[in-house]
């Protein structure tokens, strides 16, 4: 099975992290490209992990996504998705919620975090969509 890397990163970047560098971004073009360049990061999951069992249904692309709690009750999730501007929202997505405990998972403020990056209104209502699917399965996940 994929390793569940502490951040999709590559390094460790939390929320506030992704806020401050979005926030420095004055066009779409520039924060979707920097939302592609996160994707590029994201590790691959490995071809035999992608089964429908871990699809997450609701999106428009395919995104499959895995979990573990640790000892220390923290999760991390491990996704992957066959679409650029997917892989670069997980990350975002991850970045939130990555090495967090349950509670601190559910009580996360993700619409105002997606509002902070002026996210929902460029992406297609599809797109948003999906965004919220793969939010809503971390969310059941770690219950």
């Amino acid at each position: 099975m994929s390793s569940f890397p502490s951040s999709p990163f590559g390094t460790d970047i939390s929320s506030e992290q992704v806020v401050d560098v979005m926030s420095q971004f004055t066009s779409w073009e520039d924060r979707y490209r920097q939302i592609v360049m996160w994707g590029k990061k994201l590790p691959i999951m490995d071809d035999e992990c992608k089964s429908e069992t871990i699809k997450v249904s609701g999106c428009e692309s395919q995104v499959w996504l895995i979990a573990k709690q640790e000892d220390n009750g923290l999760w991390y999730f491990h996704a992957d998705s066959d679409a650029r501007i997917v892989r670069g929202l997980i990350a975002i997505v991850m970045a939130a919620y990555n090495g967090h405990t349950a509670e601190q998972i559910q009580q996360f403020d993700i619409d105002g975090y997606f509002t902070r990056l002026n996210l929902l209104s460029h992406l297609s209502p599809s797109r948003g969509n999906g965004l919220k699917a793969i939010v809503d399965q971390v969310k059941n996940i770690s219950q």
